[in-house]
């Protein structure tokens, strides 16, 4: 915030027989862009310390640092002549400086590591140091040392704040949203509270999946800062994500009217079309759709949302032709790729052709349980009377696999056993049949199908009435 930071550094009063008020002026006058008017102010207090106060030279030193000051020779000069002043000894503050100056160069990496290296081994437990490796890691990509070292910042101070918003960032980066939200949940108990601090906040939890609360931080932020761009984006996102899809039509609507084209992305045309899709609107989804792939046409991501668009919309030819597309750009595709596109022929009712990709599905991951029931299904679509039970083998596998989790699969296995149950029974084996109505049961009590077969089968024959006896 230059512009304050100004405001207070001028707050301070000249005073010729102290340089740091010098430097005060100095800080005001780079904050707002004024180079030469700073320079002059920085060169009095050198004049004034006689060159030799190794505390102003740093202070000026940080102030090119935390300055937008880009050529960093004259940085640089302060920074060599407050480092002869302290006698050549690495004293922590200045070498900070020295990193935060060199970070101001494309390559300058390599040396503000090293400065930073030197910091802490001047003072192991400067916590500003560690804080400063962890984000330089970041920038380079090296999540696990930026996290070795913002660990590191806290274990040395618990209430160092700017460390958990790092480490959240830290996070986020590596994708691993629920550690990043824990993070910042510590970040926000302890920093002062922000709109830019809520926004975050909100972004993290929709990155999480809290919708609902996502929803809440969102029109936090947005009722003090209406025209913010991503919460505006993150509303109607969020509104869809809570089931609200007629309001989240008309907060894209009014967003997508609202925000400059470069700053809307793919993602937001992605969106639309679910939204326009599951609101009855399938064709102008898929034109959203369209038109995002063709600004983006190597997006794997985009092809595999226009297909399930139009599977929405009950057009399985496209659907079909929109998987293969994506597969052959793909070399192939990957198993997930397979298995959507089977689903695919299974809903356009080209049994043959899923049953085929299932079988390279499964060959070639075993353990996918969900893949058996697939290709169960699949081949009760050729054989819908069972009189063949072509899925009889896939649901007995699916049984077989499922088991071990029946909580997790308990849909999939009320099916099985109700077309095990229903193959026996028809052909006339009702001993055999029992037992997995019984299983259905066991599984849903509630369902009727599997109570009325069980009741009829496990009910005792009726015995004979005897005839009263006749009176004598």
């Amino acid at each position: 915030m230059p512009d304050s930071a100004a405001y207070y550094f001028n707050r301070i009063s000249l005073n010729s027989k102290d340089a740091s008020t010098m430097v005060a002026a100095g800080r005001a006058a780079l904050a707002q862009g004024k180079t030469a008017e700073a320079e002059i102010q920085f060169d009095n207090a050198v004049k004034a310390t006689k060159g030799k106060d190794a505390k102003v030279l740093t202070m000026i030193a940080q102030a090119y640092a935390e300055s937008n000051v880009k050529d960093v020779s004259k940085a640089l000069s302060y920074v060599e002549a407050a480092h002869k002043a302290n006698k050549l000894k690495d004293e922590p503050t200045l070498m900070i400086a020295r990193g935060d100056i060199y970070l101001k160069q494309e390559n300058g990496g390599g040396e503000a590591m090293n400065s930073y290296d030197r910091a802490i081994m001047a003072d192991a437990n400067n916590v500003l140091a560690y804080y400063r490796k962890g984000q330089l890691n970041v920038r380079s990509r090296n999540y696990n040392e930026a996290r070795t070292a913002f660990d590191k910042a806290i274990s040395l101070d618990a209430n160092y704040a700017p460390a958990y918003n790092a480490l959240a960032e830290t996070y986020f980066y590596a994708g691993k949203y629920d550690d990043a939200l824990k993070n910042f949940q510590k970040y926000t108990s302890l920093a002062e509270k922000s709109s830019d601090t809520d926004a975050k906040y909100a972004s993290f939890l929709f990155l999480t999946k809290k919708y609902p609360e996502a929803l809440t931080e969102v029109q936090k932020v947005l009722g003090r800062d209406p025209n913010n761009v991503t919460m505006n984006r993150l509303q109607a996102y969020t509104l869809y994500e809570t089931g609200k899809n007629d309001e989240a039509i008309a907060a894209m609507e009014k967003y997508m009217k609202t925000t400059p084209a470069d700053k809307v992305i793919k993602e937001d045309n992605v969106y639309y079309a679910k939204m326009l899709a599951k609101g009855g609107k399938g064709e102008q989804g898929i034109a959203m759709l369209q038109k995002a792939i063709a600004a983006d046409p190597t997006n794997a991501d985009l092809q595999n949302d226009l297909a399930q668009a139009y599977l929405s919309s009950k057009n399985y030819p496209m659907a079909i032709s929109t998987f293969k597309t994506k597969m052959k750009a793909k070399g192939g595709g990957e198993l997930t790729d397979q298995v959507l596109l089977a689903r695919a022929y299974t809903l356009n009712k080209q049994y043959t052709q899923a049953d085929s990709l299932y079988n390279i599905v499964l060959t070639a991951r075993p353990s996918y349980v969900p893949g058996y029931l697939m290709r169960a299904q699949a081949n009760y679509g050729l054989d819908p009377d069972s009189k063949q039970g072509l899925a009889k083998p896939f649901y007995e596998k699916y049984v077989e696999v499922a088991k071990a989790d029946p909580a997790k699969y308990k849909d999939g296995l009320v099916e099985a056993n109700s077309y095990l149950g229903y193959y026996y029974y028809q052909k006339g084996d009702k001993t055999a049949a029992l037992p997995y109505y019984q299983q259905v049961l066991a599984l849903d009590p509630n369902n009727q199908n599997a109570k009325s077969v069980v009741d009829s089968m496990t009910a005792r024959p009726k015995t004979a009435t005897k005839a009263p006896a006749k009176k004598k």
